[in-house]
């Protein structure tokens, strides 16, 4: 496929794509194999690493590649994001979850809706089965076939912008914003701890700040499967601490579909117009285990 080195260009915005990196390095190199796909090239990819050392032999995604380390917690997903945004040089960042394999178009796609107008642009995602195999992690017709659509997730018009209303339709999977837009609302709220929350407490504040969102076709993205719990029981604290901290600055709840799975498991008393979340009783270890999916796409 022809690549165009236009968007490290003066003729558009420079496109900087940023993921956080925690183990799974098969992963990472299908994504940036997948970069290396792209129609139109990236400036750069940074990866920020929250672990102490770097993956080996990591295939060349088609630009130049820049690290960077954080420090903290086991999973610092907001401190990782800031990080990777300051050390990001393109005027729009495009965030790509480490699972995700970008689709040929994702970098042009974004990259057109950012040179049309402002805004918080969302991508489709499909998830993928497990059991990929090296060649279909290469080859868009299979990725395409085998791919899931989110049920949760309207449906993507093929080409252009459709406005979305909502800005907390924001998942952390694959997104992208001008880098001033990012600078202006301060990046993410690094006091949300561990999974949960963060995402969609800077939609709300973009949001705030006037910001638009937006689908955009043809910036696709395929979500590498693993396991997963239903419910997230093994971020049970993580969570209820991020929603009361979603609560208390934004007066609503975020997150509430995994507090109803806690309420249901009887784990919390909670609803919608609950002040607080009242802790019944914390998962136990057997209960954590047994919420494991092994071949659940979503959870």
């Amino acid at each position: 496929m022809p690549v165009d080195p236009s968007a490290g260009s003066s003729s558009g915005p420079r496109v900087s794509v940023l993921t956080l990196v925690r183990g799974r390095a098969d992963r990472l190199r299908n994504l940036m194999a997948g970069l290396a796909r792209q129609s139109v090239r990236p400036r750069e990819l940074i990866i920020a690493w929250m672990q102490p050392d770097r993956a080996p032999d990591l295939p060349d995604p088609g630009c130049p590649v820049r690290h960077c380390h954080v420090a903290g917690e086991p999973m610092p997903l907001a401190a990782a994001r800031n990080r990777a945004a300051e050390a990001a040089t393109g005027d729009l960042l495009i965030f790509l979850d480490v699972d995700c394999i970008p689709s040929p178009t994702l970098v042009g796609a974004y990259r057109r809706a950012a040179m049309e107008t402002d805004g918080l642009f969302l991508g489709e995602v499909l998830y993928l089965p497990p059991g990929l195999t090296a060649g279909e992690a290469a080859d868009e017709a299979a990725l395409a076939r085998l791919g899931h659509t989110h049920p949760a997730r309207p449906a993507i018009p093929p080409e252009a912008l459709r406005r979305e209303a909502d800005p907390g339709q924001l998942w952390g999977l694959s997104f992208a914003l001008p880098a001033r837009s990012w600078r202006a609302v301060g990046g993410m709220d690094e006091a949300y701890r561990g999974y949960g929350g963060e995402e969609t407490d800077l939609a709300a504040r973009l949001a705030a700040s006037g910001l638009t969102t937006y689908w955009v076709g043809n910036a696709r993205a395929y979500h590498q499967h693993h396991p997963v719990h239903v419910p997230p029981l093994q971020h049970f604290d993580a969570i209820l601490a991020n929603a009361a901290r979603f609560r208390d600055r934004h007066g609503r709840w975020c997150m509430s579909y995994w507090l109803g799975q806690f309420r249901a498991a009887g784990l919390i008393d909670w609803d919608d117009d609950a002040p607080a979340i009242r802790i019944l009783r914390r998962p136990a270890g057997p209960e954590i285990a047994a919420a494991l999916r092994l071949d659940a796409l979503f959870s």
